[in-house]
């Protein structure tokens, strides 16, 4: 039976010795049953999902084990880690499973940022619940009960300590920054966020974590936990995607390829391909939307979740009467080729 994923890194524990939040530079997904019997003969490992805390020796041999899997990575990092004071960690999933610890949950989130793993393609059920609020500070992560001492203590010595932000997910590009990508404010990204090659995330622009972009758009709105937007697409300036945390519920809401969000539009359901739901615009799945015909004519009333997945899709809304209305999309969003050739 074939392992799920490998990873060697860092933790950072508190002051009760817990760990609060791990580094894996380099997981490997699916590993071969070679090297995992390997190395679980170096660390004792028999099966099941484990977190398992290595010392500086067994990280050497780790190194040689990596090298001779010619993985020079991991190997590199093995190497340097065995001279390293930060507390080691090995997490062999052998089954994708709900994570039970932190360090699991970690590596789960990286699969994700690094593509080994699109949004929806593991288990993150519990998540959100497994992690705990960490200040994020330009002195690494501090568990919060210990930062006002950990604060005191840099005044007395006439520093300070930087606090970016108090979250349970750190940012993204703190991990890991993904090929081929720009992104403006990096605090808008979140670690667990699957960003596409050829994808510009804007000043405002956010992206949650298990969630994401296939591969070239332009990011200007929010695309929340869950969501996956297709190769190509534009999420306009202020634009919002209900995501599963957000009141989607259990439908997976996506958006196809290139679509156009407009700016401040909003979206509930799954959108197909070259759809477009215009500026200002927000359709929730059980919004009801007027029919037109290629005439312009009206054929039917329908709730907008009938029209999920359906592709060259038109939203508007009537400046006189209000109503939402959809006919076919004439025109699919094109995306400026110079702005993406990140």
């Amino acid at each position: 039976m074939s392992t799920f994923s490998i990873a060697f890194g860092t933790a950072t524990k508190n002051r009760d010795q817990k760990i609060i939040e791990a580094f894996f530079p380099n997981p490997i997904l699916n590993p071969s049953d070679d090297l995992v019997a390997t190395i679980a003969a170096i660390v004792g490992y028999e099966n099941g999902n484990q977190v398992i805390e290595i010392t500086r020796d067994v990280a050497e041999q780790l190194a040689g084990t990596f090298n001779d899997a010619d993985d020079s990575d991991n190997a590199d990092f093995a190497a340097a880690a065995a001279k390293s004071k930060q507390p080691l960690v090995l997490v062999i999933l052998a089954t994708d499973e709900a994570p039970k610890s932190v360090a699991e949950g970690y590596l789960k989130l990286q699969l994700i940022s690094q593509r080994l793993v699109k949004p929806h393609g593991l288990v993150l059920d519990g998540i959100f619940g497994l992690l705990h609020n960490i200040a994020w500070t330009n002195k690494g992560p501090i568990d919060l009960p210990e930062l006002k001492e950990r604060q005191i203590a840099a005044r007395l010595k006439g520093k300070t300590i930087t606090v970016d932000c108090v979250d349970k997910f750190p940012k993204m590009v703190d991990y890991i920054v993904p090929t081929g990508v720009r992104i403006a404010d990096t605090s808008r990204v979140r670690l667990g966020a699957h960003v596409g090659e050829g994808t510009t995330v804007m000043h405002e622009g956010f992206i949650n974590f298990n969630a994401g972009t296939a591969g070239s758009s332009m990011v200007e709105g929010r695309i929340s936990a869950g969501v996956m937007v297709g190769e190509g697409s534009d999420i306009g300036g202020g634009a919002s995607i209900m995501g599963t945390l957000s009141g989607g519920g259990t439908m997976v809401v996506a958006i196809g390829e290139s679509s156009l969000l407009g700016a401040n539009a909003g979206l509930g359901f799954p959108l197909g391909n070259r759809c477009t739901i215009e500026a200002g615009l927000y359709v929730t799945a059980s919004s009801k939307v007027q029919m037109l015909d290629n005439e312009g004519k009206e054929a039917g009333t329908v709730k907008a979740r009938e029209l999920s997945n359906k592709d060259d899709l038109l939203f508007r809304r009537n400046s006189i009467t209000g109503q939402i209305e959809c006919l076919a999309n004439k025109s699919a969003v094109e995306l400026n080729s110079m702005l993406h050739s990140n």
